[in-house]
């Protein structure tokens, strides 16, 4: 922006009488300067350094006398202030009295001179200095420079108020907060400005009043993401448990427990803001969630092995008894030792029962029996000794478990020689004293014997189970015995 400023002033000077010489100046100065009371002339005024945000859009301000000039900031400037002086001659008057008049001219353009310059100012003003003619007019002329110094060094300048005279006898500025001069309060900021100062609040503070209060960040969301803590003009941003700051002391982003500080005793499972513990199977977690115990299965059920359960870190394990062995983890199955390792001897045979085994004789025939191919003690016909005795005993082994369940069929007895016009009767000749047994006949040649009360091992039992024979027409009679060894397991499987 080209502010022109023209000015004419024009100056009267009336000379009453040869004696008496009154220079009579106008004080009030046009836009753009301001009237200098100690040099009595008008000064240009520097509105780059006044006005706030003078020229926008990046445009640079350049100050020239009477106004001021935007430009771009690659503009070249070139200034000539080298502008003629013109001095008017006084007219002559007559009648004794002389009435002079002085015009000081003052250009005041932005152009392109002959000579290619631009000129950036070119002002002149009313000055102080005059030139007296012979017929008493006073001329004045336009200094070169307005702002010069003037020349009586022992003459002092008034200055405004905030400016002060400097050693060059102009008014400079005071720079009230380096002078400590300014009013401001401990918890204020002293800033400087042309002719005053100002107080400012420090950062986080804002003013109420003439006092500082502190700005409560945390009411103006959104500072933090998650907590947000006030502190005396600043605030901090927490984040809850599980999360941490981010780099830009704002985000809270989660905290892998599992990886920073795993304190589960065996598996770590990571979630948002947190972390859950878990056991490996057989344990269980304590009752600080961090810890595993381990697990008594045995405690929990009795059901779990078929003989003894043995509780193990983490797990559990069945074992069973001497002379069975473990079948499927949790059952116990007997050991045959006849078809492994036994202790029989060449003259014995070896019988397995359950949870062990027994070695009885290859010939159990006893005086007067003899053993026949048949594995049968027969007693014979020709010793007299044996009309009296059995005709045949039969040795029988069997195994049962204890505590069977009752009435139970465990045997059968059945004749193998089946004569004509016979009938056959069957009872238990021995060792049934306390009522174990029941024999029951099944057919005209066969019986069952019944176990009526429950057994308890390891326990033996021997039973003679007799059949006898009578002829229908009464002519003969004869017996055979079946001695049955039963032997009963120490447990019930």
């Amino acid at each position: 922006m080209l502010k022109a400023l023209f000015l004419t002033i024009l100056t009267l000077a009336l000379v009453k009488s040869q004696d008496t010489e009154e220079t009579i100046t106008y004080t009030q100065c046009t836009d753009g300067y301001e009237w200098d009371p100690v040099r009595q002339q008008c000064k240009d005024i520097d509105e780059c350094d006044i006005v706030p945000d003078a020229c926008k859009g990046g445009m640079k301000c350049v100050n020239h006398y009477g106004g001021y000039l935007c430009l771009p900031k690659t503009a070249q400037i070139i200034v000539n202030n080298e502008q003629p002086q013109q001095e008017t001659p006084a007219a002559e008057g007559t009648s004794g009295a002389t009435t002079g008049v002085v015009s000081a001219s003052s250009v005041a353009a932005s152009g392109v001179l002959p000579g290619g310059g631009f000129v950036a100012s070119a002002a002149a003003a009313a000055g102080s200095e005059g030139q007296t003619s012979r017929n008493n007019f006073v001329i004045r002329r336009n200094p070169a420079d307005p702002q010069r110094i003037p020349s009586n060094p022992s003459h002092r300048i008034q200055c405004a108020a905030g400016y002060e005279q400097s050693e060059h006898n102009v008014c400079q500025d005071i720079d009230e907060c380096t002078a400590g001069t300014h009013s401001c309060r401990a918890d204020q900021v002293c800033i400087n400005l042309r002719g005053s100062f100002t107080c400012q609040c420090l950062p986080g503070y804002q003013k109420r009043g003439e006092q500082c209060v502190d700005i409560d960040e945390c009411t103006i969301p959104p500072y933090c993401h998650q907590r947000c803590v006030n502190t005396p003009g600043s605030f901090y941003c927490q984040c809850s448990p599980g999360f941490q700051l981010a780099a830009n002391n704002y985000t809270c982003v989660d905290i892998n427990e599992c990886d920073a500080s795993n304190q589960c005793a065996q598996q770590c499972y990571n979630i948002l803001g947190s972390f859950i513990c878990q056991c490996n199977q057989g344990y269980e977690l304590s009752s600080d969630r961090l810890n595993c115990e381990d697990i008594d299965e045995c405690r929990t059920s009795s059901y779990l092995c078929q003989y003894q359960c043995v509780n193990e870190p983490g797990k559990f394990s069945c074992v069973c008894p001497q002379g069975y062995q473990v079948l499927r983890s949790r059952t116990c199955q007997d050991i045959n030792e006849c078809e492994t390792a036994n202790q029989c001897r060449e003259d014995e045979m070896c019988w397995n029962y359950h949870g062990g085994f027994r070695c009885y004789p290859r010939n159990p025939c006893q005086e007067p029996y003899i053993l026949t191919p048949e594995n049968r003690c027969v007693c014979p016909v020709s010793n007299a000794v044996c009309r009296e005795l059995p005709q045949s005993i039969v040795y029988k082994y069997m195994s049962i478990r204890s505590d069977r369940s009752v009435p139970s069929d465990i045997f059968q007895i059945q004749a193998t020689t089946i004569y004509a016009n016979t009938i056959n009767t069957f009872r238990i000749k021995s060792g049934n004293e306390n009522g174990e047994f029941y024999l029951r006949q099944t057919s005209p040649v066969s019986a069952m014997l019944v176990l009526v009360k429950s057994l308890s091992g390891p326990r033996e039992h021997i039973v003679d189970l007799e059949m006898l024979t009578v002829s229908s027409i009464g002519t003969f009679r004869t017996s055979s015995v079946l001695r049955l060894t039963i032997i009963v397991g120490p447990f019930s499987f």
